[in-house]
């Protein structure tokens, strides 16, 4: 049996060496010749998988190591009888500390504390659902969006989009899809940029297209938004670098790219192949994860804000603020540079281990800041 496995899949080898020949290949590089006499098909968002990929394969099973399915014609699947599995949940808690992260700059530039601050997500599935936990952990009023989900449930909870406008801070976490009731390609667009409350802030983690980019970029001109944090780019990774110029935090759609999320995409997709094969699941990452780079980290909060206290302990397992730094060297590039330089950071990206990976040997404060702390996911001991 041969799997083709896109080459910055974590364990990628270990895995699927369990079960056949394994070949390993960039995202980008894919093309028919390549795949023709694979069997099993191994991608992540980069790849785009349809029918001028495998035309003429013996490919019979696709896996996207991604939350994400916007990359495969599904239908094509379908008609082909060729098996699939997606990854759903295996970034959720990744996005959920990313905007964690993401918060407390932005709170922090702003002059402002998050506590008290409302905040409405658009998207509550399994990323929606961690940002959700996250910033109502930080204080934050939440208000949610997802017609979907408020049809099949008919909870309250999920409020019109016209009730979120009036947020301090509206989150994106929607799948990418250009038709029926829900269609989200240009959700964000100049007319849900201009209902926003004035001064408000825009983060867009899900999918390039759901939020026009012109219509970004003249929300910022016009002072209408007082910040944007975009992860994910029209036209990625030919990326527009005059709204890159204009954002507060730009980063190169890493925002699900925790190396414990990647590793987890693997093993599920791992886990779906074997269930295709009708063979038994052996292989297990555990024994090869390596020691985090923070796994014991002291503070001190005696005397301290608490918010300040959060931002020492989510900043130094995450530094937000570089990933938006090394993005940005893309401007003074040639342009013939950009694109390889937006690749060359996700391919290359440092291992960022999740926050439950780091124990707080926490000092000081009142109870609440260690509770919040190991409500974050963090592994809290008091000293």
């Amino acid at each position: 049996m041969k799997i083709i496995v896109d080459e910055n899949i974590p364990y990628g080898l270990e895995a699927f060496g369990t079960l056949g020949a394994v070949e390993r290949c960039a995202g980008r590089e894919m093309c028919a010749g390549f795949v023709r006499d694979a069997d099993a098909l191994i991608v992540r968002s980069v790849t785009k998988v349809n029918e001028e990929l495998l035309t003429g394969s013996r490919v019979r099973f696709v896996g996207t190591c991604t939350i994400g399915t916007d990359h495969v014609d599904l239908d094509y699947l379908r008609e082909h009888e060729i098996g699939f599995s997606s990854a759903p949940g295996s970034n959720a808690n990744s996005v959920g500390e990313y905007i964690t992260a993401a918060l407390l700059v932005l709170a922090r530039r702003g002059g402002c504390r998050l506590e008290g601050k409302t905040i409405g997500v658009v998207g509550v599935g399994n990323v929606g659902t961690k940002v959700v936990q996250k910033a109502e952990t930080l204080g934050m009023r939440v208000l949610l969006n997802d017609p979907p989900r408020q049809r099949e449930t008919g909870e309250e909870r999920f409020r019109p989009i016209e009730e979120l406008f009036d947020t301090d801070f509206i989150t994106v976490h929607v799948p990418l899809t250009k038709e029926g009731p829900d269609a989200t390609y240009h959700l964000v667009d100049e007319h849900f940029l201009s209902s926003m409350k004035p001064g408000s802030v825009l983060l867009n983690s899900s999918r390039g297209p759901v939020a026009d980019g012109g219509a970004v970029g003249r929300a910022l001109d016009s002072g209408h938004l007082s910040a944007v944090l975009l992860d994910v780019w029209e036209g990625e990774p030919d990326i527009d670098v005059a709204l890159l110029e204009k954002v507060a935090i730009g980063t190169p759609h890493i925002a699900g790219y925790s190396f414990d999320g990647k590793v987890l995409g693997t093993q599920m997709i791992y886990q779906a192949l074997c269930q295709h094969l009708g063979v038994p699941t052996d292989w297990d990452p555990a024994p090869l994860l390596p020691e985090p780079e923070h796994p014991v980290l002291e503070i001190d909060a005696k005397g301290r804000d608490d918010e300040d206290v959060l931002r020492q302990a989510v900043l130094t397992v995450y530094d937000i603020e570089q990933d938006d730094a090394d993005l940005r060297k893309m401007i003074n590039l040639p342009s013939a540079e950009r694109v390889a330089h937006f690749d060359s950071l996700r391919k290359n990206y440092p291992r960022r281990r999740e926050f439950p990976k780091t124990r707080i040997a926490l000092t000081g404060g009142e109870e609440k800041i260690g509770a919040t702390l190991a409500a974050l996911g963090f592994d809290v001991a008091r000293r």
